[in-house]
């Protein structure tokens, strides 16, 4: 693992954790429980997300919605990359069912113990958290139905690393529903070198177009872009950077 790797992590992992142990704000600097009036990305509707307690979507640090667009079916078995407090793991474990199965990774551990202390809050039986980075899964091959992610893989260091490991756990057939913070255009490398905002969700991202290139490259078919929202009301925009997106893709691994 590179130097600088290893650097994005730890402030990542730093700055997430403080997140958890404050239980609060947004990747992106805003309240994502629910559609954001301010800046017009719509996030979860307010009906998915009734009846889930405050300590849950008051620590929910997505760029969207990956569930909605996922569409679950009972008894699938799914992973969430960056599972963060654990909203999109308790939104989906009510959609595959008791027959169903939901993993969460997280390399933060204040935001595991958030997610844990959430599921048995709530008595969810079918969401299992583990500790892991998101370019090597704690996941055994062709294990997985589905994969999601909201505002998480703009944050690795290893894109290529991601899309690899994510397209290894799904069996063949499988999905891939992601949402995530993109560009139109490339970040200067002073802004790339700027860990900070790297881990803000910002000068991580990377071009659309590239980042459905590095799908294709780990061996995904029938990748579409659902939805690119404007995100400069989300996170900060500086002059000079290219316009910053949230888009929503999904993608399938060949049978």
């Amino acid at each position: 693992m590179s130097e600088n790797t290893t650097q994005i992590h730890e402030v990542v992992r730093q700055r997430y954790g403080a997140i958890a142990r404050s239980q609060g704000s947004s990747c992106c600097g805003g309240n994502t429980a629910s559609a954001s009036q301010d800046n017009l990305i719509p996030l979860y509707d307010n009906q998915l997300v009734a009846t889930l307690p405050a300590e849950v979507t008051d620590l929910s640090l997505g760029c969207g919605d990956p569930v909605t667009i996922a569409q679950l079916r009972p008894g699938e078995t799914v992973l969430d990359l960056g599972s963060g407090g654990g909203i999109d793991c308790f939104l989906a474990a009510r959609q595959v069912g008791d027959s169903g199965y939901v993993i969460g990774v997280d390399m933060t551990p204040d935001m595991l113990a958030k997610a844990n202390a959430n599921k048995v809050r709530m008595g969810v039986h079918n969401v299992e958290f583990r500790k892991g980075q998101i370019e090597a899964l704690p996941v055994t091959d062709r294990s997985v139905d589905v994969i999601m992610s909201n505002c998480v893989i703009n944050l690795s260091p290893d894109k290529p690393a991601v899309f690899r490991e994510a397209y290894r756990v799904l069996k063949p057939g499988g999905r891939i529903s992601v949402s995530d913070i993109v560009t139109e255009g490339e970040f200067s490398p002073e802004l790339r070198a700027d860990a900070a905002q790297w881990a803000e969700c910002v000068t991580g991202a990377i071009d659309a177009a590239e980042y459905t290139d590095m799908m294709r490259a780990a061996g995904f078919v029938e990748i579409e872009v659902v939805s690119k929202l404007d995100a400069s009301g989300l996170i900060p925009v500086q002059e000079g950077m290219p316009r910053i997106f949230s888009a929503r893709i999904t993608a399938r691994k060949a049978e």
